[in-house]
């Protein structure tokens, strides 16, 4: 099977040669740890570490909804220990460069108040995006494609979030609702735009959008006003793509999302991502709960790996019924973190590849 046979057959229930082999990724000083483990040295990002350890491709096209132009990235200030910068955002944050683990710090947000909103950021958020010149040339490029393609759809909450601040959004929700809702409507509105031609012109098969709006014991917006702010807007954005031919609407949030699935599902969006098991968003428990109706990508705990190579072996036992049943791409739960050894990685990709019956690739040579 092609990459793509496989990334449909799996999440339509039907018989693969093997579950998809994906992972989500690593954080920066995960890279530097591990170079002093075994790690060649020009594995230092993302793309790279998928390519070295031999992970599925999959595409996406380049449109979508988003801040146009975004926001002047500079450093407002550098010490040895921190630097203070305003990021694409608009977000003035700091960041302590003595400590390369830590999380930055945010000191401003840049909406604040309606008027924010209608000069700053309306503006950037353009009801009607171009498509890139080449795009007829895309078109051909992917038409015999092997690997899944996809679309980015943006974000209702967390955007929103990211710019005013987890307190920002909260404050306006409970004192002025009908504001976020114009800005998610803004937000819906673009995303419909942007998407429209890719769905009537390419033969998509999946679609994703990046909220991150829950904490480890719940989501951070009541899921009441999720029913009456988010679930018919998705269910706006999902009707497009569907009717394109796209099967697949994966949401990234971590945290607990357990309150927000059937509000999901009841807009279309239908696969769950990371599935973040500190957040007790367990594969197992949704799929047993929900049977078919969801679709499921990541859920390994990532602090199993942390401890050591028995509790990666129960860990991939305890999911290896929900793959067999399909529906579902296993893979860590988050950003691989620096204190799981890199041999101890080593071997969670070896084991998962030997219980889930994935051929073990050769691992990727440096780019030319």
């Amino acid at each position: 099977m092609t990459s793509r046979e496989r990334f449909l057959a799996c999440y339509r229930f039907e018989p693969v040669d093997h579950v998809p082999d994906e992972e989500f990724g690593y954080w920066d000083n995960t890279f530097k740890v591990w170079h002093a483990q075994g790690l060649p040295t020009w594995v230092n990002n993302n793309g790279l570490g998928d390519h070295y350890f031999g992970f599925e491709p999959r595409g996406g096209v380049p449109v979508g909804p988003g801040l146009s132009p975004g926001f002047k990235a500079e450093v407002v200030e550098e010490t040895e220990r921190y630097r203070i910068l305003r990021d694409g955002d608009g977000v003035l944050l700091k960041q302590f460069t003595d400590r390369s683990d830590s999380i930055p710090k945010y000191l401003e947000f840049p909406l604040k108040t309606r008027r924010d909103w209608e000069e700053t950021f309306k503006p950037r958020l353009s009801l009607d995006r171009p498509y890139p010149e080449s795009w007829d040339a895309l078109k051909a490029q992917w038409r015999d494609r092997t690997y899944p393609l996809g679309i980015g759809c943006g974000s209702l909450y967390g955007w929103l979030r990211n710019w005013m601040g987890l307190e920002g959004i909260s404050i306006a929700l409970g004192e002025d609702p009908e504001w976020v809702d114009e800005m998610m409507e803004h937000l819906c509105q673009q995303t419909c735009n942007v998407i429209e031609r890719a769905a009537a012109e390419v033969d998509l098969d999946l679609a994703w959008f990046w909220e991150d709006m829950s904490a480890n014991h719940g989501p951070l917006m009541s899921p009441r006003m999720f029913r009456t702010m988010m679930t018919p807007r998705y269910k706006r954005i999902t009707d497009i793509l569907r009717a394109g031919g796209v099967e697949v609407f994966i949401v990234d949030s971590d945290g607990n999302i357990n309150e927000l699935v059937e509000p999901w599902l009841e807009g279309g969006v239908n696969c769950m991502f990371p599935l973040e098991m500190n957040g007790r968003s367990d594969p197992v428990a949704l799929r047993a709960k929900y049977g078919r109706r969801v679709l499921l990508k990541g859920g390994v705990d990532k602090i199993a790996l942390g401890r050591g190579r028995a509790a990666i072996d129960a860990e991939l036992e305890r999911l290896a019924p929900v793959v067999a049943a399909g529906g579902y791409v296993p893979h860590v739960d988050h950003r691989v973190p620096p204190n799981v050894m890199y041999e101890d990685y080593l071997y969670y990709l070896r084991r998962k590849r030997e219980v889930f019956g994935i051929p073990e690739p050769e691992l990727g040579k440096p780019p030319a």
